[in-house]
């Protein structure tokens, strides 16, 4: 074997969408968590279209009217279309959850990577983290909005900040296994740049459990923007999102449960589906749940 075989980057486990999906459809629960998940995005995508009426308009006259023709959900204590803020409020809260997942993990990546590979740095780096870890997440989530002001922008750099550190010790331990590898070696033996190194031999290895943890960090970004919303501080209460319309109607919960109801029956359905996702692409990303089931 030539020493250039060596330097060649390890092929990840396919994880492409074309191989998994018909794998993940096999098992009947996966698939309906995949068509609850696809369904809910559409009416995300499509809520300008689907929505009867403007989700911001007041009508007074309509304060907690049950649903009818013009109104399929009722109405809230503001006379708002319930329907319109459940289908706007899908923009909010996935839109949240996705680009928290999305800027925890290129973020917590870049730094996973060089923790993991340079070490002087990997000290200082894992003190920082464990020092934020310490801190629960919504209450830091809390701090930064209490401290920043309520935004949308504001609630997304909260929720994104403790997911962080999770990401970085999650490349971290891949890095401190694949750079004892004997091609990581032979590529550092033979003066490769460090960039190179972490771009083409580290990083491909990381994108199996990346995938896997960033679904539950889209799931958790989810619950947490309706934890804050629910306690008040979250995105501002005129913009519809599940946390912010099941916040409205707590106080009209014996007269309209209805206004608690249908927006927790939305969040709760896409957790748990992300979550069903989550689980099976950890089944099959990773090699240790694939090499015990072949062992079998």
């Amino acid at each position: 074997m030539s020493l250039n075989s060596h330097l060649e980057p390890v092929e990840p486990r396919r994880f492409s969408p074309f191989y998994l999906a018909p794998a993940l459809a096999q098992a009947p629960l996966v698939a309906l968590s995949g068509t609850i998940l696809i369904a809910i995005l559409v009416m995300a995508l499509l809520a300008p279209w689907l929505a009867p009426h403007d989700p911001g308009l007041l009508s007074p006259l309509m304060r907690l009217k049950q649903a009818s023709a013009q109104y399929p959900l009722g109405n809230d204590a503001y006379g708002r279309d319930l329907l319109s803020r459940v289908l706007y409020g899908a923009r909010v809260s996935l839109g949240i959850g996705m680009g928290a997942a999305l800027c925890s993990v290129a973020i917590g990546l870049t730094i996973g990577l060089l923790a993991g590979f340079i070490r002087w740095l990997d000290s200082i780096v894992m003190r920082v983290v464990d020092g934020f870890m310490a801190i629960p997440n919504v209450l830091l989530a809390i701090t930064i909005v209490t401290l920043s002001g309520a935004s949308l922008t504001t609630v997304l750099i909260a929720i994104t900040v403790p997911e962080i550190p999770r990401i970085i010790r999650l490349v971290r331990a891949v890095v401190l296994t694949v750079r004892e590898e004997p091609y990581v070696e032979a590529a550092i033996a033979l003066g490769t740049s460090t960039p190179r190194i972490l771009w083409r031999h580290l990083m491909p290895n990381t994108f199996a459990p990346l995938i896997v943890q960033g679904s539950y960090v889209c799931a958790s970004a989810i619950l947490t923007e309706a934890v804050l919303s629910f306690l008040g501080t979250g995105i501002n209460p005129v913009t519809p999102s599940w946390g912010n319309i099941m916040a409205d109607g707590r106080s009209y919960f014996r007269l309209r449960p209805e206004l608690i109801f249908w927006p927790g029956v939305c969040l709760s359905l896409t957790i748990l589906s992300i979550n069903i996702l989550g689980d099976a692409l950890r089944d099959k990303l990773d090699p240790r749940l694939i090499k015990r089931g072949e062992g079998r």
